[in-house]
């Protein structure tokens, strides 16, 4: 299996287009101790030359250009994208649909939920069904979004996206609003969970043994929107885990074993996007890699 970090950041990407916060000051600088990044995502293939999305980010006709595996390879139109998986309807996770949509077909897999909200809102009818089927994956029913991969859909703690959030919003709730996704190929296996509330024992199930984890490193500490002044929610407000302290990830899955962990969907403000900062070095410590764009992984 072929796993390539498309986009490592949460929603904005890094640094973000009006921000100052210390992260974006150093990343505006040309700092290299901060690389840019873009919005989340990553694509898997198992051979072929047939690729799937995990997520489609706003960013992702820049993502195309900068990894040449996605690129037309022959004729007057071509794709090597065969399939776009969805793991909720948060806009940095589904904006980059409306870039594909010039008649190019490839099935687009998500939840019940996930899927009915594109179908709420037109806009996303320009991604023509009739080149574009949608097809609606059922927890623990494994698909086949392309040739020698398997997924599989599980219910992740989380919440609606901020665009549908209402009075009676819940956080942490398991539902099919927010989802992890498991991927075999050739014996191997990927976990990806891109945005997480809390870690219960059938998450922590699901991810044991895996040769390959991705996992939402949203924030470093849960109130450091709140503390760089650019924001008044914590985290667990937004339905992210933060890496740090007693209940965030780095605790929370220190015994988990797995092959490989790597943080993605890092927020701007995360001062471990910093390298040689001392959130980077505690986390890399604890075996941890701060994803960023255009990683590849061989499984």
């Amino acid at each position: 299996m072929q796993v390539i970090v498309l986009g490592s950041a949460a929603g904005g990407g890094v640094p973000q287009w009006n921000c100052r916060c210390p992260v974006c000051q150093l990343a505006w600088s040309g700092d290299p101790r901060v690389e840019p990044r873009t919005q989340s995502s990553i694509a898997v293939s198992a051979g072929g030359g047939a690729w799937v999305l995990l997520n489609a980010s706003p960013d992702l006709r820049s993502q195309i250009a900068a990894t040449p595996a996605l690129q037309p390879k022959s004729g007057d139109r071509d794709s090597p994208i065969r399939a776009v998986v969805l793991t909720n309807g948060d806009i940095d996770h589904i904006a980059g649909l409306l870039t594909l949509r010039e008649s190019q077909p490839f099935d687009l897999f998500g939840t019940k939920d996930t899927l009915g909200l594109l179908r709420q809102n037109q806009v996303f009818d320009v991604v023509a069904p009739a080149f574009v089927p949608r097809r609606a994956a059922e927890f623990g029913v494994p698909f086949a979004p392309a040739p020698g991969l398997e997924m599989e859909f599980f219910t992740v703690p989380g919440k609606v996206p901020l665009w549908r959030e209402d009075a009676a919003l819940v956080i942490g709730e398991e539902s099919g609003s927010t989802v992890g996704v498991t991927v075999t190929a050739n014996g191997r296996r990927l976990v990806y969970v891109p945005g997480c509330a809390a870690v219960t024992p059938a998450l922590r199930a699901r991810m044991s043994g895996a040769d390959l984890l991705f996992f939402d490193g949203t924030l470093y500490r849960d109130d450091e929107m709140i503390t760089a002044g650019i924001g008044t929610k914590t985290g667990a407000r937004m339905g992210h885990l933060s890496m740090s302290g007693a209940g965030g990830t780095v605790a929370l899955l220190a015994d988990v074993e797995v092959g490989r962990r790597v943080f993605i969907h890092i927020n701007n403000t995360n001062p471990a996007l910093v390298d040689g900062s001392q959130e980077r070095r505690t986390v890399e410590a604890a075996g941890w890699t701060v994803a960023r764009d255009g990683m590849e992984f061989s499984l």
